[in-house]
Formats: C-alpha cells, structure tokens, sequence
C-alpha cells in the first residue's frame, strides 16, 4: 500500500483567513495527487490553533475536511489524521480531539495514522506490553481501531509528557523495544513507514530491528 504525506505547512486550524484557505486548497491538490496516482490515503497533521483555542481550532479543521471531501467527492482517498506530541498550540494530542473531528466531518475518508514518538510525548505511556494494550485499548475506545490505517514508528527522543517531537532510532530512545514489537506483532495488516534521520543508511538499521520483533 502506498500513501503520502501532506506539507507540514498546511494548518487547517489556522484562524488567518489566507492562511487557511491556502492549506485548504493544498490539501485538496494532494488529494487530487493522490486520486490520481493510485495511492489509498494521505496524512496530515490536523492544525495548530494558536489564539483561537482548542474547540474554535478544532472547528476550523472540521470545515476544512468536509470543503476538501466535497471538491473531490469523486475520489475515494482518505485523509488520516496523525495525531501530534501536543507541542505549542497544536491540535491532536488527545484521542478525544481526534473523535471529534472525525466526529465533526462524519465520512467514511477520514481516518488516523498513530504515531509513537507523538502519543509518547503527549503522555501515552506504550513502553510496556500492558501500557501500550492500555493505549490501544483507549484509542479503540475513543477513535475506533477501525479507523486506524497507518502507523509512525518512531522511538522518542522526548521524556513521557514533554510534549517533545523529537524522533529517535528504533530502540535508541524513550521507548525502547516493547511498543514496536507489540505492533509488528498485533498490526500486521497495517501499513507501517518509519521516520527517522536517514544518515549512514538507518533505514536498514532499523528495518533489521524491527523484522527481528517478528514472532
């Protein structure tokens, strides 16, 4: 399965009118992109709300969604929602801000891509098999595992909590090894894409490790 990554300067959260109908209009063309090269989904960060606060912000990005479905209702792409370490401003570091935008649109082409790096910061603790069952168990709870349709694998740089998106190696990290087996081993049909620094040839690194998690 193959998918994108939308701009990381789109905000659909934004409250400057410019500003938003711009990353409107970009996450339309990524769509359409998408639709148009065969590709099953693509993530976005969902915004940062800055001055407006959480449920204007989350409004914004709500709007935002069902403007982009409608200029492309003849596409089935969905969009994924990552959700975020809850730095500044920026929304969906909660599973319940993701609910209710998802909620908010209701379309069967919004979904969520989990990100470890990103839930362990905003206080997600996944470092044990019962901890991150208990994680998994709340985002079936609140979002729905149906709804889930990519994962990040990223081990954190970051302290539980600190709200640091600060991605590590596999195992070289906050995180280590746990949370990554629970996932090679429980998600298997989910596709997986890992986002770390690329020097000295990590992504094989990486992808050994992971592959040795493998029951």
């Amino acid at each position: 399965m193959i998918f994108s990554h939308a701009s990381y300067l789109i905000n659909l959260a934004s409250n400057d009118d410019t500003l938003w109908e711009c990353s409107v209009r970009a996450l339309i063309g990524e769509v359409q992109r998408c639709h148009d090269l065969g590709l099953d989904f693509t993530i976005v960060h969902p915004g940062s709300a800055k001055e407006l606060g959480e449920q204007k912000g989350i409004k914004k990005i709500v709007m935002a969604l069902k403007t982009t479905l409608h200029a492309t209702k003849d596409s089935t792409v969905k969009i994924l929602l990552e959700n975020t370490a809850g730095q500044g401003t920026c929304i969906g570091y909660r599973f319940e801000h993701l609910k209710q935008i998802i909620d908010g649109v209701n379309s069967s082409r919004i979904g969520v891509c989990f990100d470890t790096c990103h839930a362990f910061a905003a206080g997600y603790d996944i470092r044990t098999k019962c901890g991150f069952e208990t994680t998994m168990e709340e985002l079936d709870n609140i979002v729905g595992l149906k709804n889930l349709h990519a994962i990040h694998m990223n081990d954190s740089r970051g302290a539980l909590g600190s709200n640091l998106d600060r991605h590590e190696h596999i195992g070289n990290g906050k995180l280590g090894l746990e949370p990554f087996r629970q996932i090679m081993n429980t998600f298997t049909h989910i596709p997986k894409v890992i986002e770390t620094p690329k020097k000295d040839n990590m992504d094989v690194v990486n992808l050994e490790i992971l592959r040795g998690l493998i029951h």
